[in-house]
């Protein structure tokens, strides 16, 4: 019996000495990762310097580089038919004729801002993802699939009407880790490698013609946006059977050609815009963090986070659509980007910023000016006169509420200080009770959330305040 005991027990440790090494390798993996990214990324830099100014012994990264994207979506089609074509067709016409839907794909490929990786005689693949990293790159390979079987349907008929025969599509696409080799310094090339490549291709291997075959890794990414169709399963070289989906066509409530289901509507784009807000988002606070002074001990990028936050939380709680809220979050990101270029009048600048940078995300010109006045209604004092501008304005000053915000408080006042803008504590916390006392919450959102707490900090602050100094 002890010895049955002894070996479960040296069984137990061996299965978490196993864990734990396991947990390592992990660690070790993820590490090696970011290790290669920043290596990778040194040997980019390092190919902008001219020669002759490196470092002895420094030699500069050859003209090509490879670099590691975990999430691209790659589109792999195979236009087959050329036999058959060419029995009515010289063989120069035909490949004129392939030429010219070529060209056309990557009209498509460009508008979805994709990019186009090579075509291998009838075969043509392109990535999103690549060269740019981006969330919705899922959502816009689909998108840039059903214009081009849409574009060869139609062609179809037409050479139906004149008794000619036509291509074949099978078209294949699955979303995973690639490994991109980028060549060429003033004409750039790019060539992909990896399971991801792999699968694509045997997604449009198993697919039926004239269906746009994925596997589930984009199904999940894509299925809130589309009609699909379960296909089936294939197996996958150590990645045992893969589940595979037809795209059928945008989701009627998203699409303006209800019929068809090819092109997005409003609700699609404003959905899709909110999708990709993230990225907007972190290509905005890295700015922030490079550029904002560093004597902006309140207005940093920390600052912003929280009031986009608190932009969607109140906008939500006031019951506003998809599209306020999108130009809420927006507006919040923006409010205090200006910053970057001076401190008196930041939310001007901010606004300029934002017109620089949102054309680029396919914010529209109506979008963008909503935008900037949500942006102006936080310049101080607040009268807003929308319920946006509203809803901002309570946002930026949520912190009068909550029980952290004599600490809040204090770095605006070394915030100010620093540019000689303040002088005493003492001084400024009186400025506070004052601010405090005439202060109020615009939303019924942030007066239920916030305006009971606001009056005790008021409480506070006349407790710590020295009436008799002189300031």
């Amino acid at each position: 019996m002890e010895d049955n005991k002894e070996l479960v027990f040296r069984i137990q440790k061996l299965i978490n000495e196993n864990k734990a090494l396991q947990s390592q390798l992990k660690e070790l993996k993820v590490r090696n990762e970011e290790l290669e990214d920043e290596n990778q990324n040194y040997k980019h830099k390092i190919a902008k310097i001219p020669e002759d100014l490196l470092p002895k012994g420094l030699k500069s990264a050859p003209s090509s580089k490879t670099l590691r994207f975990k999430m691209a979506t790659v589109l792999y089609l195979d236009i087959q038919g050329f036999k058959k074509i060419s029995e009515q067709m010289n063989s120069e016409d035909v490949i004129d004729e392939l030429d010219q839907i070529f060209f056309h794909f990557n009209e498509i490929v460009k508008k979805y801002k994709i990019q186009k990786i090579k075509t291998i005689g009838d075969a043509y693949m392109c990535a999103g993802g690549v060269p740019v990293k981006n969330i919705t790159n899922p959502i816009d390979v689909v998108l840039a699939a059903l214009e081009m079987e849409e574009y060869l349907s139609n062609l179809k008929i037409e050479y139906e009407k004149e008794n000619r025969k036509f291509w074949d599509l099978r078209l294949g696409i699955h979303t995973g880790a690639v490994t991109a080799t980028i060549q060429g310094r003033k004409k750039i090339s790019y060539d992909l490698k990896g399971d991801t490549v792999n699968i694509a291709t045997r997604m449009a291997s198993a697919s039926e013609i004239g269906q746009i075959n994925v596997s589930v890794m984009t199904y999940e990414l894509v299925k809130q946006y589309f009609d699909s169709e379960y296909h089936g399963k294939i197996p996958v070289k150590y990645m045992g059977d893969m589940e595979m989906y037809y795209i059928k066509r945008i989701k009627k409530k998203y699409s303006a050609d209800r019929k068809l289901g090819v092109h997005p509507n409003e609700i699609f784009r404003v959905k899709y815009l909110i999708r990709q807000f993230t990225d907007l988002q972190e290509m905005i606070l890295d700015k922030l963090e490079r550029e904002l002074p560093k004597y902006l001990y309140y207005h940093n990028y920390k600052h912003t986070i929280d009031v986009v936050n608190q932009a969607e939380l109140i906008g939500y709680g006031e019951g506003v659509d998809d599209q306020a809220i999108l130009l809420l979050m927006t507006a919040a990101l923006f409010h205090d980007a200006g910053h970057t270029i001076g401190y008196d009048n930041h939310e001007y600048f901010g606004t300029q910023i934002a017109r620089e940078w949102l054309p680029k995300f396919n914010y529209s010109e109506k979008q963008i000016d909503e935008i900037c006045d949500i942006i102006m209604a936080t310049k101080l004092p607040p009268d807003p006169k929308t319920l946006l501008q509203k809803i901002i304005c309570d946002s930026d000053l949520d912190y009068l509420g909550r029980s952290d915000f004599i600490p809040v408080s204090n770095t605006l006042y070394e915030e100010l200080k620093a540019q000689n803008k303040m002088g005493s504590l003492n001084a400024w916390n009186k400025i506070q009770v004052k601010f405090l006392s005439v202060h109020q919450f615009f939303t019924d959102t942030a007066n239920n959330l916030r305006e009971v707490n606001k009056q005790a900090q008021i409480e506070r602050i006349k407790a710590i305040i020295d009436w008799d100094a002189e300031d």
